[in-house]
C-alpha cells in the first residue's frame, strides 16, 4: 500500500504533532494568539512548470512596517536545487525525497501576536505536506520533538497565498527570539518545482480570530464528549436494567434484557448516525414493563426515506423524563446475526502471504512463492455512483439503487478469482478516498482535513449511513457467495493505520476515545453486514508499529486495542481481529535487530520485527481474546524490510531482515500470517525499495527478483536453512535461537 509515513527522519512520524492550539495560546498571549485549525488557503490547480510570472500586490491582510521577511540560507539546502531570483524570492527544484532548507536567523524577536506563517507561491505539482522544525540557533540542530507538520502546498500556475497557524508551536517551543531559525521540509517527493516569496509571520485577521473562537468552543465540546465516553465505559450499570442480548434474524430483531426497577422505562434504538451520549430525548422507543423482557421487532423499517436495517443499530434502556431521558444501561449491538448461507471457514495454510496483490504483476509468484493469504486494496468511492451509466452494475440497498462501475468491479473479480483457484485466503482493505463526486461528498467525514490520504466514512446522517452500508453490502453480497463465482473475500481490514488517523483515516484532530468510538461504528457496520453472508468473516483493525509510543498527532496502538476491548465488554463482543504493521523502527534500515525502541516487554515503545514476541503474547492473553476464550486472528498485514539501493550489501540486509522476522514468526503461536509489502518496488513509495522485486522500469533488471524474493520462496520449505544461512553473518548471530521471553 502506498505509504505517507514521513519516515525520512528515521522514525515513523515520531514526535510531531498537528496543530490544535486555542487553549494554549490564550494562556500565553492576548486574543491575537488564539489558535485556529491549520489551513491552507487555496485549491488545487494542476499544471505544467509555472515558470516566471508577474508579481501581484502583496495580499497580506495585516501589513505592518515592522514585518520581518524571512530569507533562506541557500547553502543549507538538502536535496533542493535553489536559486534566489530576487531578494526574498526563490526558485526551488526538489531533487530527492527529503528536501529541506533552513531560514536565516531572525534579526529581532517575532511579535507575540504574529502566529500566522505565510508566503506566496507557484508550484507545478502538489507538495503533500510541510514540516517545520523550530531551531533555537542554526548550530543547535533540529529534532522531531520540536517540529510540526502542516498542510501542504496545492499545485498552482498562478501566484497563490499559503498560510498556517503555528501559534501552539511558537508557545510550546518558546520560539521567536532573535537568533532563532526554522528548517522547512517540503514534503517527500522529488521532481517538483516551487517558486516562493514573501515568507513572514503576521497576526490573525478578524475572520481568523472568529474561526479560532469557534474552534475553541468545539474543542471544549469534544473534551466534554471524550470525558463522557470514558465515564460511560467505566460505569457499572445495575443488572436490574440491562440489555443482555440482541439477535438479528432474517426478518426479525430480538432484544432481551431486564428492567426490574420502579418508574417509567423504555428500550431505545440508536442508529449509527445518532450519538448515544449526545442525545437528550430518544426518538425510537419501546415501552418496558417491570421484569425481564424479550422484544421481537421487524428487522426492516421505513425511516428517513430508507428501508432501514436495524441490524446496524444498538439498543439501550433509559428512564423516561419530561425533558431528558436518563441512560441506565450500556447500549448493546447485535452479536448473533443470521446468515443466508453457510460458507466454510478458511484459514491460511501457512503463515506466508503477500500484501496489496493486484493485477499486472507476475501471477506466477503466487505459486512460486507458496502464497496462502493476500491483502487487496478496495477503494470503492471511485467506482460507486448514485445514477446509472452505460457500464454499471445496479445494487439495491435500503430501498435505494446504487451503481458500481462494471470495469472496476471486474478487475476485482479477476484478482479474487486468481486467489480463489489457489485456495488463498483474502482480506480486503477498505479505503474511503476523499472525492468531489456525489458519493464522495456523502462519505467524506464532516471533520476531514486535507492532510488525510483517506477519510473516515461519514456516518453522521441517514443518507450517508445508507450509502456506506450499500457499498459494504454490495461487496459482501458479491464476494461472499456459495461457490465463489467472482472469487471470495474472507475478511475485511477496516481502513488503514488508524492510530495514524490524520494521515490514513482522517476525521480531523480527535481525542482517542471519540476517534475509536467512530472507528468502531465503521467496524460494526461492516461486521454486521458481512456476517449476513458469511458467518465466519472477521473485521481487522489496522495499526502501525507504534505500541505505547505514539506520535503526538497520533495514538498508541495498544491504547486503541484496549479501547476496542472495553467497548466490546460494554456493548457486546464481536470477532474483530488485528492487522499489524511491524515495520522496522527506521523504515529505511532493514537491520531491524538493532531497533532500540523495540524491547521485550509489554510496555515496549514499538513492536517491530525485532520483538514480535510482544504482539504474540498480547494475542494469547485471555482478556484480549474473543469472549475471553477464542484467540483473535493476528495478521502482519503490511510490513517489509528495505534495500536502500540495489547494491549487494543492501540487498543482503533486506533479505536478512526478512529471515530474522520469519524465524521468529514461525514459532509464535499468537500470530497467524504475514503479508509482505511491497510485492514490487514502487516509484511512489517515497524512496523505499521494500519490494520482493525491483522497480518495473529499472534500466538493468526491470521487475527483477531480489535476494529477498528467493529467501521468501525458501521460507517454510526444505531449503529454508540453506538459503537463510548467509544471513546469520549479516545479523551477527551463530544460530536461529532468537526467540526472547517477554517480561
Amino acid at each position: 500500500m502506498k505509504r505517507v509515513d514521513f519516515k525520512t527522519k528515521g522514525i515513523l512520524s515520531a514526535g510531531v504533532f498537528w496543530q490544535r492550539s486555542v487553549a494554549v495560546c490564550r494562556k500565553a498571549v492576548p486574543a491575537l494568539m488564539v489558535a485556529a485549525l491549520l489551513l491552507a488557503s487555496c485549491g488545487k490547480d494542476n499544471g505544467d512548470d509555472p515558470g516566471p510570472g508577474p508579481n501581484p500586490p502583496d495580499p497580506d491582510p495585516t501589513p505592518t512596517p515592522k514585518t520581518e521577511y524571512l530569507t533562506f540560507a541557500t547553502k543549507t539546502a538538502n536535496q533542493i536545487s535553489v536559486k534566489e531570483v530576487s531578494t526574498g524570492e526563490y526558485e526551488m527544484s526538489m531533487t530527492g525525497t527529503d528536501p529541506y532548507i533552513f531560514t536565516n536567523s531572525l534579526e529581532r524577536t517575532n511579535p507575540a501576536d504574529s502566529c500566522i506563517l505565510t508566503f506566496q507561491y507557484r508550484c507545478d505539482k502538489e507538495i503533500s505536506f510541510l514540516q517545520l522544525f523550530f531551531a533555537s540557533t542554526p548550530s543547535s540542530g533540529v529534532s522531531e520533538d520540536r517540529s510540526v507538520k502542516v498542510d501542504g502546498i496545492p499545485a498552482s500556475q498562478t501566484w497563490k497565498t499559503w498560510k498556517a497557524n503555528v501559534s501552539e508551536s511558537l508557545v510550546k517551543f518558546a520560539w521567536g527570539k532573535a537568533g532563532n531559525c526554522l528548517r522547512v521540509d517540503f514534503g517527500d517527493k522529488s521532481g517538483i518545482k516551487l517558486y516562493i516569496k514573501g515568507i513572514h509571520f503576521r497576526g490573525m485577521t478578524e475572520q481568523e480570530k472568529q474561526e479560532a473562537e469557534e474552534e475553541e468552543e468545539n474543542s471544549k465540546s469534544e473534551a466534554a464528549f471524550e470525558n463522557n465516553l470514558k465515564s460511560y465505559l467505566s460505569t457499572l450499570y445495575p443488572s436490574s436494567t440491562s440489555v443482555t442480548s440482541v439477535e438479528a434474524g432474517l426478518t426479525k430483531i430480538t432484544v432481551k434484557g431486564n428492567c426490574s426497577a420502579s418508574g417509567s422505562y423504555s428500550l431505545c434504538e440508536i442508529p449509527p448516525y445518532v450519538d448515544l451520549l449526545k442525545t437528550t430525548k430518544f426518538e425510537f422507543k419501546t415501552a418496558l414493563t417491570d421484569g425481564t423482557f424479550s422484544k421481537e421487532m421487524d428487522r426492516y423499517v421505513e425511516r428517513d426515506g430508507f428501508k432501514y436495517d436495524r441490524t446496524l443499530s444498538k439498543w439501550a434502556i433509559v428512564e423516561n423524563g419530561d425533558t431528558k431521558d436518563k441512560l441506565v444501561s450500556h447500549a448493546r449491538y447485535a452479536t448473533e446475526i443470521a446468515s443466508t448461507q453457510q460458507l466454510p471457514a478458511a484459514k491460511p495454510a501457512s503463515k506466508k502471504g503477500l500484501g496489496g496483490y493486484h493485477l499486472g504483476g507476475p501471477e506466477s509468484d503466487l505459486d512460486d512463492l507458496g502464497i496462502t493469504s493476500i491483502t487487496m486494496n478496495v477503494s470503492f468511492v471511485g467506482m460507486m455512483s448514485l445514477s446509472p451509466s452505460g457500464n454499471s452494475i445496479a445494487h439495491e440497498y435500503g430501498g435505494k439503487t446504487y451503481y458500481f462501475d462494471k470495469g472496476s468491479v471486474e478487475n476485482y473479480d479477476k484478482t479474487l478469482q486468481a486467489a480463489q483457484k489457489r485456495n488463498i485466503v483474502v482480506a480486503a482493505i477498505l479505503l474511503v478516498a476523499p472525492s468531489s463526486s456525489e458519493v464522495g461528498k456523502l462519505l467524506l467525514h464532516p471533520d476531514y482535513t486535507s492532510r488525510g490520504i483517506y477519510t473516515m466514512p461519514n456516518m453522521t446522517n441517514p443518507e450517508s449511513v445508507n450509502c456506506y452500508a450499500a457499498a459494504l453490502d454490495f461487496l459482501a453480497s458479491r464476494y461472499c457467495q456459495t461457490g465463489s463465482p467472482y472469487g471470495r473475500i474472507h475478511h475485511w481490514i477496516m481502513h488503514n493505520e488508524v492510530d495514524a488517523g490524520l494521515d490514513w483515516t482522517n476525521m480531523g484532530v480527535k481525542p482517542i476515545t471519540i476517534y475509536t468510538d467512530t472507528y468502531l461504528k465503521s467496524m460494526r457496520m461492516c461486521y454486521n453486514i458481512a456476517r449476513q453472508y458469511d458467518p465466519n468473516t472477521e473485521v481487522f483493525a489496522s495499526f502501525t508499529h507504534s505500541w505505547t509510543e505514539a506520535a503526538s498527532d497520533s495514538y498508541a496502538s495498544r491504547d486503541m486495542l484496549d479501547l476496542l476491548r472495553k467497548f466490546g465488554t460494554a456493548e457486546g463482543d464481536f470477532q474483530w481481529a488485528v492487522a499489524y504493521h511491524p515495520y522496522p523502527q527506521d523504515l529505511n534500515d532493514a537491520k531491524t535487530w538493532n531497533d532500540n525502541k523495540a524491547s521485550f516487554n509489554m510496555n515496549t515503545k514499538l513492536v517491530t520485527f525485532k520483538n514480535l514476541e510482544v504482539l504474540s503474547a498480547w494475542a494469547q492473553k485471555s482478556e484480549n481474546k474473543y469472549k475471553k476464550t477464542i484467540k483473535r486472528s493476528v495478521w502482519l498485514s503490511e510490513n517489509g524490510t528495505n534495500s536502500r539501493t540495489y547494491a549487494d550489501m543492501y540487498l543482503k540486509e533486506q533479505a536478512a531482515g526478512f529471515a530474522y522476522a520469519w524465524k521468529k514468526l514461525k514459532k509464535l503461536d499468537g500470530i497467524d500470517a504475514m503479508q509482505w509489502h511491497n510485492w514490487i518496488d514502487h516509484p511512489e513509495e517515497y524512496g523505499l525499495r521494500i519490494g520482493l522485486r525491483k522497480f518495473p522500469n529499472d534500466p538493468d533488471d526491470p521487475m527483477g527478483r531480489k535476494l529477498v524474493w528467493y529467501a521468501y520462496q525458501a521460507a517454510g520449505t526444505s531449503t529454508e536453512d540453506a538459503v537463510f544461512e548467509p544471513y546469520k553473518a549479516v545479523i551477527g548471530i551463530d544460530n536461529w535461537n532468537i526467540i526472547q521471553e517477554v517480561q
